[in-house]
């Protein structure tokens, strides 16, 4: 697939001051050197502010810029932000986003995410991506989505809440803004080695230096590869450059270059849980008899019989019941449901940014980034798993193909039904513009910043999705006959006819432009923000089986202002306390259809209010904070349950709207995060939520939201400890992770109460360091628990049992 870039106003504009700026030869007005004398001129080895640059005193992190795009004191920041540093990251041996989400409160794995990428969440809600404030991606479902690898992060800033125009399309959970390894101008090469269980194998090259007194270099290559467990194989080969031009003391370029290739095998159905409605049944699942489980009597009179089950088939289903069937997924032990039919993910991504820093003089600095990034993604994943015990719906029991399955007499209770494999072929291509511009001001006793902040963002997807069905659904696959040990399909996807389901492509284009104010006045800091956005979506149909032929072109529009309010107030040197109200706005769908009828409704909006308090200790080697909040994403489209599209009926298209568009996804809770590095000895990061996240229809409240634990702690802590025949000390690592049960639950399929039981994790790892080289040994679930790491669809995907991972590292 290609994408065939046409220049448009917004970005030939975008370019224009980009190009100009970086030509200017100096802004110094004293200075009447030439342009090619500048560039080969030693500057003063100075380093300007920018926005992603952060205060660092020991081995925390204490400023970020993320929350307001200005370098901030998180001891003065009005908002909810929790940094963690790559040295945090390199102990626990993380190699991927996910891995790192136990140092985040409030960041876990969303619900029903089928398995596929980095799909997470804060506070229950999505999530957008963004690297050094720039577009990374965001949350698409089950859909194309990249995992995002460590390999060239420093480190990872989460910003709580919607980010009011700052980074263009917001989602309502928040940004997860992650800081990449940028150029020094000291020499240093590493070479990192890991080897590790299940056929991990992997090497990185990280090489910076200066070329010029005003010019350096940064290029980091990675090869990482693991067979996996369950068959879960990755394979993922990374180049990342970088190039920083000083062209004079007040005028910074930084251009950089990403390539990544992976395979990532998904897994989208985990270990199903079993359907045995309970509701039906009144007696404990591990006492259910054959006479417990009766056949259809066509109670309701209409003529139709569900399954008719012999006695003897009946006690063999009552037999086959474990006492978690209903209620949680059956354990598959080491093979999962991973069909060969399956591919893995082949995921393709360029990334391509320019970046400028200007200090404009009079305390006004200028920055401005244009990227360019296109990811590609084709996998096959099998979508369906079901395996139906017993139901009784809408007073039929066991009604085809909702029923046990039965051939030729034969019975078989562990039988997969309902099953579906998607292949789908996407690219996404975006570009994205940011100009954002800073001055200081002081009058008095008072001082701030003015900040204004304008983007635009075109984001082009095409995306082709095709499925094969088993007899339930009209095709050709056989059954699972038993998901404990499944007869796999022979061949590959395209020997089955698949039938295409959708074919389309879609574009959003947004603007927004922003200004903040912040305000310091003796111990208080005060910052507002205004923004206005507009996003303008487009979509073609391309023709499917179900839908022939090319599609009328659909487009829809809407713009918006959203704000923030923010105070903090420092009670001492050592504690602060905070409030902030903000709202946000972004596309209701980035990848959803449009109708025809002038579906021209307000796009979709997120709410959040924080009180917090941040608090700092042993000289600033102790950070931390407690934040409660509410947040929220409204104007969603849920079923309305009075409208009426039975054209039979004699209330048909009744004055009822067929949606909801005043519903809304809410989280109410309380985070806690704590990070300490106490003496060059101790070290420890702590965090723990409660996120009470449901989904609201009116006056209507729903349980808890799928996948979101209620509540989880976390811990990792490591100690250094001297050893009289070593030169260098050795570090001990111990961590732990408590997270409670999930929610997989669905009436609509029987199960009400099915959810993930709660689990505790312990982790471990030690260390040792001499100079310039190092080697690390890392232990995962060192009790061998059996717990699930991600809420599936009726499902769970079940975590990794024990294992190790070694990591060897030169330097030089």
């Amino acid at each position: 697939m290609y994408f065939k870039f046409k220049p448009t106003w917004p970005i030939s504009v975008a370019l224009a001051p980009l190009m100009a700026l970086v030509a200017i030869p100096t802004l110094a007005t004293e200075s009447n050197i030439t342009s090619s004398e500048a560039v080969n001129m030693p500057l003063p080895d100075t380093e300007m502010d920018k926005i992603t640059v952060y205060g660092k005193h020991n081995q925390l992190i204490l400023a970020s810029g993320t929350a307001t795009k200005s370098n901030m004191s998180l001891m003065q920041t009005p908002a909810a932000v929790v940094v963690v540093d790559k040295m945090l990251l390199d102990d626990q041996a993380v190699s991927t986003l996910q891995d790192s989400l136990r140092n985040v409160s409030g960041l876990t794995q969303a619900g029903n995410n089928y398995g596929i990428g980095d799909n997470l969440s804060i506070r229950g809600l999505d999530v957008n991506y963004t690297l050094d404030g720039i577009y990374a991606g965001a949350n698409l479902g089950n859909n194309y989505n990249p995992t995002r690898s460590m390999t060239n992060i420093e480190s990872v800033e989460v910003l709580k809440g919607p980010a009011t125009g700052l980074y263009g399309m917001g989602a309502a959970g928040g940004v997860i803004n992650l800081i990449e390894k940028k150029p020094e101008y000291e020499e240093s090469y590493q070479i990192r080695a890991i080897a590790g269980q299940w056929g991990n194998y992997g090497v990185m090259l990280d090489a910076t230096s200066a070329l010029t007194d005003n010019t350096a270099y940064r290029v980091v290559a990675n090869y990482e590869t693991e067979d996996g467990y369950r068959g879960l194989s990755t394979e993922r080969t990374e180049l990342y450059a970088s190039l920083s031009q000083r062209i004079s003391n007040k005028n910074e370029v930084l251009i950089s270059a990403a390539y990544i290739d992976d395979s990532v095998q998904i897994d989208s159905v985990g270990y199903p849980v079993r359907i045995l409605s309970l509701d039906d049944l009144l007696v404990a699942t591990g006492s259910i008899t054959a006479t417990d489980l009766p056949n259809d009597t066509d109670a309701d009179g209409d003529g139709t019989f569900g399954v008719q089950l012999t006695d003897e088939q009946r006690q063999q289903l009552a037999e086959s019941i474990v006492a978690t069937d209903g209620l949680e997924p059956y354990d598959l032990g080491e093979q999962g449901l991973i069909s060969p039919l399956s591919k893995p993910n082949d995921g393709k991504e360029l990334r391509i940014k320019v970046r400028q820093d200007i200090d404009l003089g009079d305390d006004l600095l200028l920055t401005q980034q244009l990227l360019y990034r296109d990811y590609s993604s084709d996998f096959t994943r099998q979508t369906g798993a079901f395996n139906y015990v017993y139901w009784n719906r809408s007073g039929e029991i066991n009604a085809n193909p909702r029923a046990p399955l039965e051939v030729d007499g034969v019975l078989y209770p562990f039988a997969a039904r309902r099953q579906e494999y998607r292949q789908q072929i996407a690219e996404e291509q975006t570009w994205q513009y940011f100009l954002d511009l800073s001055s200081s001001w002081t009058s008095d006793n008072i001082s701030g910043e003015h900040l204004v902040s304008v983007n635009y963002e075109t984001r082009d997807a095409l995306v082709q999705s095709s499925s094969l069905y088993d007899a339930d659904g009209g095709g050709s696959l056989p059954y699972i006959l038993d998901i404990r040990s499944p007869n796999w399909p022979t061949g590959n996807f395209d020997d089955y006819s698949p039938s295409l389901r959708s074919h389309y492509k879609k574009s959003v284009n947004a603007l927004g432009i922003s200004g903040q104010e912040v305000i310091y006045y003796g111990d208080l800091t005060a910052r507002v923000g205004l923004a206005y956005t507009t996003i303008e979506q487009d979509y073609q149909h391309l023709g499917s089986d179900r839908a022939p032929g090319r599609g009328e072109a659909l487009d829809t529009d809407d713009s918006g202002v959203t704000f923030n309010a923010g105070l903090n107030y420092r009670v001492s040197e050592q504690v602060a306390t905070f409030l902030n109200y903000s709202k946000g706005t972004t596309a209701y769908s980035i990848l959803g259809s449009l109708s025809s009828d002038g579906d021209d409704r307000p796009n979709s909006e997120s709410l959040s209010v924080d009180l917090g308090v941040r608090f700092t200790a042993f000289d600033e080697d102790l950070l931390g904070a407690f934040v409660v909040f509410e947040t929220s994403r409204t104007n969603l489209r849920y079923g309305n349950e009075t409208f009426n599209d039975n054209p039979g009926d004699a209330d048909f298209n009744v004055d009822v709207a067929q949606y909801f568009y005043d519903a809304e996804d809410r989280s109410r809770g309380a985070e806690f995060d704590l990070n300490l590095a106490l003496n060059e000895q101790w070290t420890m990061n702590f965090n723990a939520s409660y996120q009470d996240a449901k989904s609201i229809e009116g006056d209507d409240f729903s349980g808890q939201t799928k996948g979101v634990p209620l509540k989880y702690v976390r811990l990792w802590g490591s100690y250094k400890q001297k050893i009289d025949v070593l030169p260098a000390p050795i570090q001990f690592s111990l961590g732990f992770a408590y997270e409670d049960e999930r929610t997989v639950n669905s009436s609509g399929f029987g199960l009400p109460y099915a959810v993930l039981p709660s689990y505790t994790v312990w982790d471990g790892a030690i260390s040792y360091t001499a100079e310039n080289w190092s080697i690390q040994l890392n232990l995962r679930n060192l009790t061998n628990e059996i717990y699930y790491s991600r809420a599936m669809f009726l499902g769970g995907l079940p975590a990794q049992s024990r294992n190790a991972k070694l990591t060897a590292t030169y330097n030089f």
